[in-house]
C-alpha cells in the first residue's frame, strides 16, 4: 500500500500568482479526502509578506473538516512558524531545511547548520506541546546553486532532525534534479544509517521530465510514502524553474497499473484536477486528466 501525502493545497499553490481564497482551499481539501487522500500538507506557517498564497493558514485549519482518519500537516520554516502553529488544531508539523549551504542562504539567509540549529529546538517544542513533527530536506537530491549534494551532508542533517525527536524524514528534490539511479543510491544510504524504523518518504518535482522515475525508482528501493500534488501543480518561489510536483492522479495511475494500492479513488482524483485547472483559469501540468484512464 502506497501513502500519499498529497501537498496541492501547499506546494501546488505557492507559487502560483492566482491567490486561491480559502474557501476554495477548503474545497480542494474536501475533494481530496473525499478521493481517498488521508494526508495532506494543508498550508505553511511562512511571512504572508513573502508568500501571500499562504498568508490564510490558520482560516484554513479553521474551516477544515475533523476527521480523524485525515492528517493535515503544515510547513515550519522557523520559531515564529512554530509559534503560529501551535495556535491551531495542525496535526503534524513540516519542519522544512534544505541541505546545501548555497541554497539556503538565499534561501533563509543562514547556512544549513544555523536552520538546524533553531529547528531542532522547534521540532523538540513542538513535540512537548503534543503535536507531532517530520523533518523535510530539501535539495538532498542536487542543489541549483552548488551543483552535488554529498550524501553525507544529507545524512547529517537528517540525524540532527532524528535526534530532536522526528520520526518522519522526507528527501525532497526541491529543483527536480535527481535521476533514477541516485534516488536508489541515496535511499540505500539512508537505509544503511539509520535503519527501517524510521519512515522515509521522497518529493520530487517534475522540472526535467523525471517524477515519475524517480518516484518508481524509490518504490523499487522499499519507499511506500510519496509526497505530490493535484493536477501536478507547484513550484518554489525560492528554486529558480522549479516546476510542479509529481502528479497525484498520474502517480496513482502509474500504481494501480502496477496493481500497487493506494487507497484512493482514481476517477474523484481526474475531476478533482480538472476542477482545479477551472479554479486556476489555466492548463495544468496533469497528464492523466487529458488523456483518460486506459
Amino acid at each position: 500500500m502506497i501513502e500519499i501525502c498529497e501537498v496541492g493545497p501547499r506546494d501546488g499553490l505557492q507559487n502560483e500568482k492566482k491567490i486561491v481564497s480559502t474557501q476554495m482551499k477548503i474545497k480542494l481539501i474536501e475533494k481530496l479526502i473525499a478521493a481517498g487522500i488521508k494526508n495532506i500538507e494543508v498550508s505553511s506557517f511562512v511571512n504572508p509578506k513573502v508568500v501571500p498564497q499562504m498568508a490564510d493558514a490558520e482560516d484554513v485549519l479553521k474551516g477544515l473538516p475533523k476527521d480523524k482518519d485525515v492528517r493535515y500537516g503544515g510547513l515550519v520554516l522557523s520559531y515564529s512558524g512554530l509559534e503560529r502553529a501551535l495556535k491551531t488544531d495542525i496535526h503534524y508539523l513540516h519542519v522544512v531545511t534544505t541541505t546545501s549551504d548555497e541554497f539556503n542562504l538565499k534561501n533563509a539567509k543562514r547556512t544549513v547548520d544555523q536552520s538546524v540549529s533553531e529547528l531542532s529546538k522547534v521540532i523538540a517544542e513542538g513535540i512537548a506541546a503534543k503535536k507531532s513533527a517530520s523533518g523535510v530536506l530539501g535539495t538532498a537530491f542536487g542543489c541549483p546553486y552548488a551543483g552535488e549534494v554529498p550524501v553525507d551532508r544529507v545524512l547529517k542533517t537528517a540525524e540532527a532532525f532524528l535526534k530532536a525527536g522526528c520520526r518522519e524524514i522526507t528527501l525532497a528534490d526541491t529543483t527536480g534534479m535527481a535521476n533514477p539511479s541516485q534516488v536508489t543510491s541515496v535511499v540505500s544510504s539512508f537505509r544503511e544509517a539509520f535503519g527501517h524504523d524510521i519512515l522515509l518518504g521522497l518529493h520530487f518535482h517534475n522540472t526535467r521530465g523525471l517524477g515519475l522515475a524517480n518516484t518508481l525508482a524509490g518504490y523499487q528501493s522499499g519507499v511506500k510514502r510519496f509526497d505530490s500534488s493535484i493536477a501536478g501543480l507547484g513550484g518554489c518561489p525560492f528554486a529558480p524553474k522549479a516546476v510542479g510536483n509529481v502528479c497525484t492522479e498520474d502517480m496513482v495511475n502509474m500504481f494501480h497499473g502496477m496493481g500497487v494500492e493506494t487507497g484512493t479513488d482514481l476517477e474523484k482524483l481526474i475531476h478533482t484536477a480538472a476542477w482545479m485547472e477551472e479554479v486556476m483559469e489555466r492548463p495544468l501540468d496533469g497528464m492523466l486528466m487529458k488523456a483518460g484512464i486506459a
